[in-house]
């Protein structure tokens, strides 16, 4: 599921999966949150200046005829809410009366919310936020706002000021005068939507709203009641829309349990809600891995033995089948024992380090090593090395030294080449195969609101040597509804991505990707990356990437170069005639604080445009990450057609938030609005950024507070 232009909106059907099994809080906050119809922590119509605990996500469905809306919420942030949301508009034909395809759908609206925290609740002042309703999308919706919340007991009080649609009442004028216009301009005609429309943010006139929500004595119902800034005269294309009857919302929400809210109200004095809200953390540890070895048991230690006496064979194989170690070779230094190879089933790699220890130290005893030393050197490449107190462990373990003892008896560096006598040489496990299941979706197009197909995967890697490798995914449909799936939209430019559906519908049997790739390590913080093949499922060529990251040091940069040829639409080996370069020069930053990453790429496109993409997201401690993108080319947003320009938003999930058994393979759930020809970038499988994520020690200090919870 890592092909973004695949699913233009491949959310909605994963997060829910995603919710289902991802573990949940078992106490109950009195003073939780709870979501609006529009998605976003409100009450019923409006927002409020509350937010969801960092990293909360939700899913919500709800039906205010003549509107069906469903959305996905998240707190990336403690002090940001994102929130993604389409709306069905049951009243109106998809594309309008006179339009060519959409059938007898109903029309869909797309947007994205935000909100920020300006100031937070004490106990003399409210907690302040400021948000934006559709910012970017349409306009159809949008609607900015300045919203305070004061909570007293329990009663949680809001009042705000609203601008737009939800400021429709007009109550005041613009109380920013001559700075804004008076009037609010609509959307101008030829316009592609997906723009900031900075210009009509705050203006035309205003309305206050606000209400209550209510916490009862029993902890599974809130109540909710609220003033509305919306006289609903102007609802989009609607002119026969039946306005409110009042200003003023009632509504409730019961718990269904940790995961699952019903809610339901009157609104507009003449019209019934009702919703429901799945709900998770993105910070949330996974199950308890019982699927895993226990940590070998402590053994009485023998005496010390030399190094020609252990059986490192054993070791070896002990290494890899507890403490997810795959050995290339073990040496001795002096009173230390490097062992290299590659960590390929624990994803704290603190995990693997500490479990690696327990293994030899029960091998080796007392009195002739002090340190242990795990070189990880991931598809052949050294990234990172963490050295062990043996003594350290040992005091830990006996409770004679505490958890701050034990991390600073760790050291973590970049490798380094030493002189050392190898006692053991691993054989290589060259070849390995798998099953699994894929999912390709499409969303909110004229063929139907949801387009889906499901897909057995065979995965199949042969490995010639540690730092060479071929790889291929082969697909089988299994069930889909793409029969309908008959629009192909229209575009000013090289068809790069647009063929999406002749890709899609071709054919059932599918090679996705057939690579082979060879890596190396060029010089102390320099990485480097060839490949050649199938490299997704709609190009094909030659490539590499070259990669600057200096250890811990939170920045890199990266530049890489590729030339493809378009695949046929059977993806099987038959190519067509476009053929193009592509390539960026990249940099990443990553901040200490909330583990923000900040990429910003510049460069040549598929369709030959030149530009930039900027991609920020967060990683959570236990490898959840959440992110959005947006790419600026030199292509106009007529040439770019509906969208204006190509932005996407993402969320990556280790597989080990899910399962009892750990593993570091992970999956990208991506959500891009449209699929269009400006600003597409090659699908590449592997980045070099991800493969030395290890020499990031924040992620294992991650780990490691994990492991000794």
């Amino acid at each position: 599921m890592n092909k973004a232009f695949k699913k233009q909106a491949s959310v909605f059907v994963p997060a829910l999966l995603a919710l289902a099994i991802l573990p949940q809080h078992a106490a109950a906050d009195r003073y939780r949150t709870t979501q609006n119809d529009f998605g976003g922590v409100g009450l019923l119509q409006t927002p409020t200046a509350r937010f969801a605990e960092d990293g909360g996500f939700s899913f919500n469905a709800n039906r205010v005829s003549p509107y069906s809306r469903y959305s996905i919420s998240v707190t990336p942030l403690p002090w940001m809410e994102g929130t993604l949301r389409y709306t069905a508009m049951t009243n109106l034909t998809y594309g309008g009366e006179n339009s060519s395809f959409g059938g007898d759908q109903s029309n869909k609206d797309k947007a994205v919310d935000a909100k920020f925290r300006l100031w937070q609740e004490s106990y003399w002042m409210p907690q302040i936020a400021l948000g934006f309703i559709d910012a970017a999308g349409t306009g159809l919706f949008s609607s900015e706002y300045l919203v305070a919340n004061k909570r007293f007991w329990d009663l949680d009080v809001s009042l705000g000021m609203a601008w737009g649609y939800h400021g429709t009442r007009g109550d005041i004028s613009n109380p920013f005068g001559s700075l804004r216009d008076s009037e609010r301009a609509g959307r101008e005609a030829g316009d592609r939507g997906g723009n900031f429309n900075t210009s009509t943010y705050f203006s035309g006139p205003a309305a206050f709203f606000g209400g209550v929500e209510y916490q009862t004595p029993w902890d599974r119902l809130r109540l909710k009641f609220e003033v509305d800034g919306n006289d609903y005269s102007s609802e989009p294309g609607d002119p026969e829309f039946e306005v409110a009857d009042s200003r003023f919302n009632i509504g409730a929400v019961f718990k269904v349990n940790n995961v699952i809210d019903v809610s339901a109200g009157w609104e507009r004095g003449n019209t019934a809600m009702i919703g429901i809200t799945f709900r998770t953390n993105l910070k949330s540890r996974g199950p308890d891995k019982f699927l895993d070895p226990d940590p070998e048991p402590r053994r009485p230690l023998p005496a010390g033995v030399s190094g020609q006496s252990v059986d490192w064979a054993n070791v070896s194989d002990r290494l890899k089948d507890n403490a997810g170690f795959e050995v290339e070779e073990i040496a001795i230094k002096d009173r230390e024992v490097i062992i290299t190879g590659e960590q390929r089933t624990y994803r704290n790699e603190a995990e693997g380090v500490t479990r690696a220890s327990r293994v030899l130290d029960n091998s080796l005893g007392e009195g002739t090593y002090d340190w242990y030393t795990l070189v990880n050197k991931p598809r052949g490449m050294a990234v990172s090395e963490t050295s062990i107190n043996a003594q350290r462990l040992r005091d830990y373990e006996q409770n004679s030294a505490d958890v701050s003892d034990l991390r600073r008896g760790m050291v973590n560096a970049t490798p380094s080449v030493v002189s050392k006598d190898v006692m053991h040489t691993a054989e290589l496990d060259k070849f390995d195969w798998g099953l699994s299941l894929g999912y390709n979706q499409n969303i909110g197009g004229p063929d139907g609101f949801i387009l889906y197909q499901f897909l057995a995967r065979v995965n199949a890697e042969y490995r010639f040597n540690r730092n060479n490798w071929i790889r291929g995914h082969l697909g089988v449909n299994l069930l889909d509804n793409f029969d309908k799936f008959e629009y192909t939209a229209a575009s000013n430019l090289p068809r790069v991505r647009t063929h999406i559906r002749e890709y899609l519908t071709t054919s059932d049997v599918v090679l996705e990707n057939l690579q082979y790739t060879h890596t190396r390590r060029l010089d102390r913080d320099v990485f480097a990356m060839g490949y050649v093949g199938l490299l997704e499922s709609m190009y094909g060529g030659v490539g590499g990437e070259v990669l600057y990251r200096p250890f811990d040091a939170g920045w890199a940069v990266g530049v890489d170069a590729n030339w493809v040829k378009q695949r046929g639409f059977r993806q099987d080996f038959d190519f067509r005639d476009y053929s193009t370069w592509t390539g960026h020069i990249t940099g990443y930053s990553e901040t200490r604080y909330w583990d923000i990453l900040a990429k910003g790429s510049a460069g040549r496109y598929l369709a030959g445009d030149y530009g930039a993409t900027l991609d920020l997201s967060r990683r959570f401690a236990n490898g959840v990450t959440v992110g959005a993108w947006a790419t600026k080319t030199d292509v106009s947003s007529e040439e770019f057609g509906e969208g204006s320009f190509d932005k996407g938003i993402y969320f990556t999930f280790p597989f080990d938030a899910f399962f009892a058994k750990s593993t570091t393979s992970s999956g990208t759930i991506a959500w891009n609005p449209l699929t269009r020809d400006g600003g597409a970038r090659l699908a590449r499988r592997y980045s070099l950024y991800n493969m030395t994520g290890a020499r990031n020690i924040d992620h294992f200090n991650d780990g490691f507070g994990q492991v000794i919870e």
